[in-house]
Parts: structure tokens; C-alpha cells; sequence
């Protein structure tokens, strides 16, 4: 239903403030746009808001949007933004010396090929608010170490090693959990 023609029409509409292509717009994205919010504040509440006031940003500057056709990634940005901003207000990133110690890179054997997805998403869910936000932007968002040191204003370095910790931590209680679940047989 994301067809680029399909989509660029709806846009065209909304610039011309069709209330029910914006209402088409918000079903087509709403449900991937509330999921990326999600995974980097983990607050259900806050992405409910945080998706109503990106959308509400989005129909009032569509005159900005130069491509039509390039209306998701646009408003996937504006998420994320949003999404950063309401939780740069709670993590506090200056304990990175202490981080730095836990800095490993993740193991060659696959290990975690039996734990189920259910069990990863909750372990992601489960980190502390900054290695989550900074793991959820780097892997499920894609954005490189360099632009969520800029979206975050903090150093390459920050992000690289809380990325780090993050895996350390899923690593050690996913295997953990794999363990008690093995036992438990």
C-alpha cells in the first residue's frame, strides 16, 4: 500500500490540506512510525505522543518536503528526532569512562540462535535508556555512530562504546536466561 505514485498523491493532497489524505497518511505510517518511536524511548506513552505531535509537525511544514515521494523517510525523521529529544531530557551520558571497561565486541558462535524473539525484545527493552537508545538507532534504525553522536551531541566514541555495552549486556542475560532455560528442561 506504500506505493511511491500512491503516496505522492496522498502528499499532494495534504499540501492542498485534504483532511482525508491526511487521515490515509497517518493509517499508512502510523503503526511503523509508533514502533521506531518505542524502541529508542521504550515508553508506550510517550511515542503515542510523541507520533500525534510528529504528524501534527508533518501536515503543518509539507510545503517543505521537495520529493513527494520521499514523505516516510521525511516523517521517519522527524520520529526519531522527537523521539531523541524527549529522552535527552532523562539519560544522562557522562559516564562513559566507567562504560569504556565493558566495551567488547560481540562473540563469532552464534549463541543466541535458540532464544527466542519474544525473549531478545524483552532484553532490549529491558537495557538502561541510553545503550538502548543508541543500540535501537545504530541496528534497527540504521543510523551510523557518527550521526547519532551529532542527533545526541555526543562524541563518536559515546555512542560506539554505549553500542558495545549494550551488546555486552543483552549478551550476558540472554545467555544467562538461555542457561536457566536449559536447565530447566
Amino acid at each position: 500500500m506504500k506505493e511511491l505514485g500512491y503516496i505522492s498523491s496522498l502528499v499532494h493532497k495534504v499540501k492542498q490540506k485534504d483532511v482525508l489524505a491526511m487521515r490515509t497518511l497517518y493509517e499508512t505510517f502510523s503503526k511503523e512510525m509508533l514502533a521506531t518511536s518505542q524502541r529508542i524511548t521504550n515508553s508506550k506513552a510517550d511515542s503515542e505522543d510523541i507520533l500525534q505531535d510528529a504528524f501534527l509537525n508533518s501536515f503543518d511544514k509539507i510545503g517543505q518536503l521537495k520529493d513527494e515521494n520521499h514523505y516516510g523517510p521525511w516523517l521517519k525523521r522527524i520520529v526519531v528526532n522527537k523521539s531523541l529529544t524527549v529522552i535527552k531530557k532523562r539519560v544522562n551520558y557522562s559516564d562513559v569512562d566507567i562504560l569504556e571497561q565493558y566495551a567488547e565486541e560481540v562473540e563469532s558462535k552464534a549463541w543466541y540462535e535458540e532464544i527466542s524473539f519474544d525473549k531478545i525484545k524483552k532484553a532490549v527493552q529491558d537495557l538502561p535508556d541510553g545503550s538502548r537508545e543508541i543500540f535501537s538507532l545504530y541496528l534497527f534504525e540504521g543510523y551510523k555512530h557518527r550521526e547519532i553522536a551529532e542527533f545526541l551531541n555526543v562524541s563518536e566514541s559515546t555512542s560506539k562504546s554505549q553500542y558495545r555495552y549494550a551488546l555486552k549486556l543483552l549478551r550476558n542475560k540472554l545467555k544467562k536466561e538461555q542457561w536457566i532455560d536449559s536447565n530447566n528442561i
